[in-house]
């Protein structure tokens, strides 16, 4: 996730634990409290990508694909980061120095912000089509929840405006929480959002901005229904994810009856459970060949047809409709025999398959589909000939293969899978 959705959820995580917690019995104390556990659970909530000094390991872009969301962003490495952002509070903040050794209360209400704080960053980033693989070196495998869009409007609503209300001053009150909205309004006339979802984050930041508007000075009830409207639109996106996917899935059998599914990477749509963007994985062996196409579904065509989708997403120019549901943007076609020789003979290849979900492949270069080309190309692209001088890289993590279904012939895979 995006590290506005990161902060805000923290920071609301936080300002809840803080209120549910038994008062301390001195103003001064309470008043550092609130600051540590703010501090504490936001920091926390962003700690892990921290890993980003890490990509200096392996060159470019090996070093950033193994290494962003890579040992930081596991369950076992989680419990070393909580440990020195304790440390550093304890040696650079003599108050909560003082507050932690006093107060019982404010031990726990600590340790459970990291713990919060470490354990959101991880769900969060387990949302979205990137992955992680959090029970590493256990298990090593991405872990893909294909939910919820990197840069998620919903989040920064729901958890924003309630925050947005609680900072002191009537001015600074309405500027943040008119930015909030000024945001959502902005990112709809730019093409990104659709009128439909404007109206549904209007209505959430409605609902909980006259919630926290009318509560008491501790009261939790606005924070509480951020939870609740950040929780059910998850559900919504599973739900609607899963459905996404079966549509995509009966289209490409439907199409062809010797194909096998392997995979289709949703990237779900900014606050939008309709519109979807997918890469999908199929496999002949017989054939020799793997496919892969990339397209645009939308889970209610009669409502929102892909061409209906927010504009800066759907491309609707490149669109070629393959039914009402489903427009494509491209089809690929690699060859299993070459993919496979490949990664037994080029180190830096093999290495690169380690992140590759959709791995699209020539005599020049891979490239991860997933990920759409900027001015400045796709960021996960491999250029073969940079790299032909090369030694092997060091310091490759043991990440499972994405693709290991493609890299062994279906029987075996078959048989290792068993």
């Amino acid at each position: 996730m995006d590290n506005l959705s990161h902060s805000v959820a923290g920071l609301a995580a936080g300002e809840l634990l803080h209120r549910s917690l038994t008062p301390e019995s001195d103003p001064a104390r309470q008043s550092v409290r609130h600051r540590l556990l703010l501090l504490s659970c936001w920091l926390a909530s962003n700690f892990p990508d921290l890993d980003l000094i890490l990509t200096p390991l392996m060159p470019a872009p090996l070093g950033y694909l193994l290494h962003h969301r890579g040992h930081t962003h596991t369950m076992l490495y989680a419990l070393p980061q909580a440990l020195l952002l304790a440390l550093l509070f304890w040696l650079l903040w003599p108050a909560a120095r003082r507050l932690l050794t006093a107060s019982r209360t404010a031990r726990i209400g600590f340790a459970l912000s990291l713990a919060i704080g470490f354990g959101l960053h991880l769900m969060m980033d387990y949302l979205n089509s990137y992955g992680i693989h959090p029970f590493h070196p256990f298990d090593s495998r991405w872990l893909y929840g294909d939910m919820v869009f990197i840069l998620e409007p919903v989040f920064w609503i729901a958890f924003g405006m309630p925050l947005a209300l609680m900072v002191p001053g009537r001015a600074l009150k309405a500027l943040l929480a008119a930015l909030l909205v000024a945001i959502s309004v902005y990112f709809t006339l730019r093409g990104f959002l659709s009128w439909g979802s404007l109206a549904a984050l209007l209505a959430i930041a409605a609902a909980t901005g006259i919630v926290q508007w009318r509560a008491s000075v501790q009261g939790r009830a606005a924070l509480a229904l951020s939870i609740v409207f950040a929780c059910g639109f998850v559900l919504l996106q599973y739900q609607a994810s899963q459905r996404a996917k079966e549509i995509v899935a009966h289209f490409l059998v439907q199409r062809d009856a010797g194909t096998r599914v392997l995979d289709a990477s949703m990237s779900a749509f900014p606050a939008n459970p309709l519109c979807w963007a997918f890469v999908s994985v199929e496999s002949n062996e017989i054939a020799g060949t793997y496919d892969l196409k990339r397209g645009i579904v939308s889970i209610a065509p009669d409502i929102m047809p892909p061409a209906s989708c927010p504009e800066n997403f759907a491309d609707v120019a490149r669109q070629k409709a393959a039914t009402p549901a489903i427009a494509l943007f491209a089809e690929d076609q690699g060859n299993l025999h070459a993919l496979r020789s490949l990664r037994s003979e080029n180190c830096h290849f093999d290495a690169w398959l380690r992140f590759a979900r959709t791995p699209l492949v020539d005599n020049k270069q891979a490239t991860d589909i997933r990920f759409a080309s900027s001015p400045r190309g796709n960021f996960s692209t491999l250029e073969f000939a940079a790299f032909a001088e090369s030694a092997c890289p060091e310091n490759v993590p043991a990440w499972g293969y994405p693709r290991l279904d493609l890299l062994i012939p279906d029987s075996s895979f078959n048989h290792a899978a068993q």
